[in-house]
């Protein structure tokens, strides 16, 4: 092993603080920049994610083994101390003494010489602790005994609790930590599933039919998806089972007239697109020209010649759009039904979701206007909060009485997970198999 691979995770683990970047675009970044070996990318990245997704963890034991628990860190020698604690804690094929080196070397060599012996001396002082991760008092500190456990911050677990019970909560918890499956959709405009099955196989990537939706593939030892001829012949694009369902709800038909509001990196749009058997008209927006141009390579690369991807902001439009038999509303929201994938955003700021809410009513109400009568109305987000889900979705309801709420007919197996509205639908990670998403629909009144 060498420090190279501790100092790309260091260098990503701090991008991710300082920038607040998405998690797998900083890792992919830094491992280019870094050029390593696959077996000193595969540790970094190990080192990346375990770092993040058991940041409360090891923070607590970091304050536990300290003698000055109130002494402020920099931000490395902290990232140094959590990655040298993730090691001796989780990675059993490492040594805790070449944990404990190497982070006296990463410090060295990352600007933190000074830190180096305290690092040194805490790690060691963990090392000869026979059990140095006690929880907290389960009785007396329930709460704080759960967030140290699972590395979730206290505010969120309530929230889960008093949303959906206690059993629902733990067991979104104890998926955090399971590895989210890879979902493909099948490019049915170019190949068939099973044609596409024999192909992936024949790449050394195992795909098997998800039998609840049809053209939809889980997939399984694929390395690089970018990498795969099969990807970049246009034969299928990588898509949660949650947004699939999201798609087979909207369920576009050929010929229609479809749009897509708040549609990068694109993946609804491409799946509607195949549902219309790419006859008909798909209008895709997003307010910035990036991720337009994201929705436009997709779409050239499956070929899928009714997508029109345009710039447009959802929430101040200032162009006029003729109306469309069917509006999806895919709404910027807090992601917390992703944190399998994303591990930072857990650590999100409470507060930080407090504007969201008004922000997704204001989105569903300027799209409202795009519906034709008798038209549907979809609106969707991928979190687990009530406030940004069923709320905006009654709140639309109870102000726009020219719609009326379209009951979901949930295919295959697709169950509810709780009592809720015929017209939405939570799903859950330990429940679907898939991301947290929510889906609501609505039908414009006949004029």
């Amino acid at each position: 092993m060498t420090p190279n691979a501790r100092t790309a995770a260091l260098q990503a683990l701090l991008h991710v603080d300082e920038n607040e970047g998405y998690s797998n675009i900083v890792i992919d970044k830094t491992l280019r920049r870094f050029s390593l070996e696959p077996r000193d990318a595969a540790l970094a990245t190990a080192l990346f994610y375990g770092v993040l997704e058991r940041r409360i963890t090891l923070d607590y034991v970091i304050e536990s083994f300290s003698r000055n628990p109130e002494q402020v860190l920099s931000a490395t020698v902290r990232e140094i101390l959590r990655i040298g604690v993730y090691q001796i804690l989780y990675m059993e094929k490492i040594p805790s003494s070449a944990a404990v080196n190497e982070a006296v070397i990463c410090a060295k060599e990352n600007g933190a010489v000074k830190a180096s012996g305290f690092i040194n001396g805490l790690l060691r002082s963990i090392l000869r602790e026979e059990n140095p991760f006690r929880l907290p008092n389960e009785k007396r500190q329930p709460l704080k005994a759960l967030s140290i456990s699972y590395s979730c911050p206290e505010w969120l677990i309530e929230l889960w609790t008093k949303a959906y019970g206690e059993p629902i909560c733990r067991s979104i918890l104890d998926s955090l930590f399971q590895k989210a499956p890879i979902y493909a959709r099948v490019n049915t405009v170019k190949t068939t599933a099973n044609e596409l099955i024999l192909l992936l196989e024949e790449e050394g990537v195992k795909a098997t039919a998800v039998t609840e939706l049809p053209d939809t593939l889980i997939l399984e030892n694929t390395g690089s998806v970018a990498s795969l001829k099969s990807f970049q012949d246009g034969l299928f694009h990588v898509q949660d089972l949650s947004s699939q369902l999201c798609c087979a709800l909207v369920n576009p038909q050929p010929g229609e007239r479809v749009l897509d509001v708040c549609a990068a990196p694109g993946g609804k749009t491409f799946t509607m697109a195949q549902r219309m058997e790419n006859r008909g008209e798909l209008l895709a927006f997003d307010k910035y020209k990036g991720k337009v141009g994201l929705i436009r390579q997709g779409s050239e690369r499956l070929g899928l010649t009714i997508v029109n991807a345009a710039i447009r902001d959802a929430a101040e439009p200032r162009e006029e759009i003729p109306c469309a038999a069917r509006v999806l509303c895919d709404a910027p929201c807090s992601g917390l039904g992703i944190i399998r994938r994303k591990p930072e955003i857990r650590y999100k700021p409470q507060a930080s979701l407090d504007s969201l809410p008004d922000l997704q009513y204001l989105i569903l109400c300027r799209s409202s206007r795009l519906v034709e009568p008798n038209g549907l109305l979809f609106y969707s987000t991928c979190t687990l909060n009530p406030a940004e889900n069923g709320a905006v979705a009654a709140r639309f309801l109870q102000n726009h009485t020219e719609f009326e709420p379209e009951p979901l007919c949930l295919p295959g197996s697709f169950r509810r997970a709780f009592e809720e509205p015929e017209n939405q639908v939570t799903l859950l990670p330990p429940v679907h198999g898939t991301d947290g998403f929510f889906i609501a629909a609505f039908r414009r009144r006949r004029e």
